[in-house]
């Protein structure tokens, strides 16, 4: 096991490896930009160096002062966390390089599957389903048409390199596509620094369903099921449960078996999550995360296995503890994302947080690095802490959810918590009754 791991990373991700690190006995280095130098994790973690200005570009994004960091303090090895490096394959590269241990995949794997395209041509061929798509870059008007034809309108025109709904577009009539397919290839170019699109035909009603999985060095991977990550807002999740209201033990040993089974083939080490679309029964794959996930305590409630753990475990060579494919939840998991946002306009709001006050009983965790009199910075993400909640079934954790947000206290800032409590009583989400396009649309209709 490692002595030193260096966190390459902000917010509640950094302090919730510093706890794995802490409980497993490994020292712990927090990096930090001058607007985080009063944050809970640099507070909490054994040393800090503070590594640029808040623009993460020359901090938090910022390679050399990184390593430089890492080699100045006698770190092992470095955890991106996700987000910003974490799937970086020059980043992971230059990890190993400069003799340290990266936390995560193969910086192959995490090159490959950073590749929309070529994500899908992999996966294909190692036998999981996919949405039926174009066999590779769509490079013109002319091109992207002649898809259409074939499979029908509506089709979808995606980033190769993107993520997070930017660079993608919905095409339901060929006057409109022309235009689109320009949108798409311009956002895709700002945001990626890669105008490469691909298309895909436009499911209509689908679920987002993502797979847990896990490998090591010694050719063991396994499945730890399903999360259902369908509340979404343009294209960003908000909540996300385990398990899905609408996968029964069946599916979810046949996608699980099937999703060990390829990153078994691809020989593939650490933590992934395997995404699919899911409709009328059928499993697409949409794209697979190299990394660790912002909803991956929603499988640590439901399984008991500690994932940040396992993923030390496996990048310093030991066996996971994992043993086997896991398709039998232990009760049902919820997470929401919580936001420094306004909950009617989804504005960001930074500012101080005047008064805080987590929930508690039991089944309740609030994974969060802010503390009152915490002034949240304006340059990055808004997330600013995530509430999970375990039950014995869904229906208690539904009503557990309920009493745990109206005892969470943050003021001095706007937050999502208000949507939150909306969304769960909501007959929809109340009966599992939803598709990754039933938010915006009830959201439409207030």
């Amino acid at each position: 096991m490692f002595k030193k791991v260096l966190i390459a990373n902000r917010g509640e991700i950094a302090l919730r490896i510093i706890r794995a690190c802490r409980e497993m006995g490994v020292a712990t280095v927090a990096v930090h930009s001058t607007a985080d130098a009063n944050a809970m994790a640099v507070r909490l973690a054994d040393e800090s160096v503070c590594i640029g200005p808040p623009s993460a570009r020359d901090s938090y994004l910022n390679i050399p002062q990184i390593l430089s960091a890492a080699a100045l303090t006698g770190a092992d090895a470095i955890h991106p966390g996700y987000g910003f490096l974490s799937e970086n394959a020059q980043f992971a590269r230059m990890i190993e390089e400069h003799g340290f241990v990266f936390i995560g995949p193969k910086p192959e794997h995490i090159e490959t599957m950073g590749d929309k395209v070529v994500a899908k041509q992999t996966v294909k061929k190692l036998g999981l389903p996919v949405v039926p798509g174009s066999d590779g870059a769509v490079t013109s008007v002319e091109e992207g048409l002649k898809f259409a034809k074939d499979v029908g309108f509506p089709v979808l025109i995606k980033a190769a390199s993107g993520g997070g709904g930017r660079g993608m577009k919905v095409v339901r009539a060929p006057e409109e596509f022309a235009e689109a397919y320009s949108t798409a290839r311009s956002e895709a170019k700002v945001n990626f620094g890669d105008d490469t699109v691909y298309m895909e035909k436009y499911l209509a009603k689908p679920r987002h369903i993502e797979i847990q999985v896990f490998g090591d060095r010694h050719g063991n991977a396994v499945s730890l099921g399903e999360r259902d990550c369908s509340i979404q807002r343009r294209h960003q999740k908000l909540v996300e449960e385990a398990p899905s209201p609408v996968i029964d033990e069946k599916k979810r040993a046949e996608i699980g078996e099937l999703a060990a089974e390829t990153i078994r083939k691809m020989g593939y080490v650490g933590a992934g999550t395997i995404e699919f679309l899911y409709e009328d029964g059928q499993f697409y794959f949409m794209e697979m995360n190299t990394r660790i996930q912002v909803e991956h305590p929603v499988t640590e409630m439901v399984t008991g296995y500690d994932l940040i753990a396992e993923q030390l475990r496996v990048a310093s060579g030991e066996k996971m503890t994992i043993k086997r494919n896991n398709t039998t939840f232990r009760g049902h998991a919820i997470e929401v994302r919580i936001n420094a946002e306004d909950p009617d306009t989804f504005t960001p709001c930074p500012g101080t947080i005047t008064q805080f006050h987590t929930p508690g009983g039991l089944g309740v965790r609030f994974d969060s690095a802010i503390y009152q009199g915490y002034r949240i910075p304006p340059h990055y993400d808004s997330m600013i802490g995530k509430l999970i909640i375990h039950g014995r079934d869904r229906e208690e954790c539904l009503r557990r959810m309920r009493r745990a947000i109206m005892e969470t206290v943050v003021e001095g800032v706007k937050t999502t918590l208000p949507l939150h409590y909306w969304i769960f009583e909501q007959d929809e989400f109340v009966r599992g009754d939803y598709t990754i396009h039933w938010l915006e649309k009830k959201l439409a209709e207030r």
